[in-house]
């Protein structure tokens, strides 16, 4: 994290009041305990010996900022506006098909270090420990709330969200990813569905990837 962002941040906790200052600790050293446990996955009694405190004040802390940011969404999260996205509404491969698409919905594993009492929890199917996790993005790569509570509206999701309200998934038993203008382009309606939904919902995973390999070059920096 560069200086800036690590002062803005402090800042926007202090501002809000999300996060005092103590006669012990100040923010900013709050702050960097907190983000140097979850940047570099470093114990508490480690952190104490860095930073000369006790392994009751680090985890003290951790959990008051750990608290204060899980409040920021007040000041980060906007909801998704109602109307056609331009980039469907300007594009006629998506436009009317997905007119009231809002935003696409996914899951990914992200690593996660537990004890191992718990690891059978986050164990997937390539046997090792993973954070499932779901998330809604805009077409600006953006994240957000997964929220489907307007009338109409819904979310482009892939065959593993099964067929339920609000949820636009492709047909099952079509091709999926077929090239609109090559020899073997869609034949059928549910084919050149499939087409179009797969093109639109690349988007989410242009985010995860962007967002793994984000913290990739974290993990490689000291803090």
């Amino acid at each position: 994290m560069r200086s800036i962002a690590f002062f803005n941040l402090c800042d926007i906790l202090s501002r809000n009041n999300l996060l005092p200052s103590t006669k012990s600790v100040n923010i900013g050293e709050q702050v960097v305990i907190f983000l140097h446990i979850i940047g570099h996955n470093v114990r508490f009694r480690v952190i104490g010996s860095r930073y000369y405190r006790s392994t009751e004040t680090i985890h003290r802390y951790f959990r008051v900022v750990l608290r204060a940011i899980l409040k920021l969404y007040k000041i980060v999260i906007r909801l998704p506006n109602k109307s056609t996205l331009s980039k469907i509404k300007n594009n006629p491969r998506f436009y009317p098909y997905f007119k009231d698409c809002i935003e696409e919905l996914d899951g990914t594993h992200v690593r996660a270090s537990v004890p191992l009492n718990i690891q059978g929890r986050f164990c997937n199917r390539k046997g090792g420990t993973t954070q499932n996790v779901l998330a809604a993005i805009t077409f600006d790569l953006k994240f957000s709330y997964v929220l489907a509570d307007w009338e109409g509206k819904y979310y482009l999701a892939d065959a593993g969200y099964g067929i339920r309200n609000r949820y636009i998934t492709q047909y099952r038993g079509v091709q999926y990813h077929l090239k609109e203008f090559s020899t073997q382009g869609p034949e059928k309606a549910k084919e050149l569905f499939n087409l179009h939904h797969s093109s639109l919902r690349i988007t989410i995973e242009r985010v995860f990837g962007i967002l793994k390999k984000r913290f990739r070059v974290l993990d490689a920096e000291p803090f």
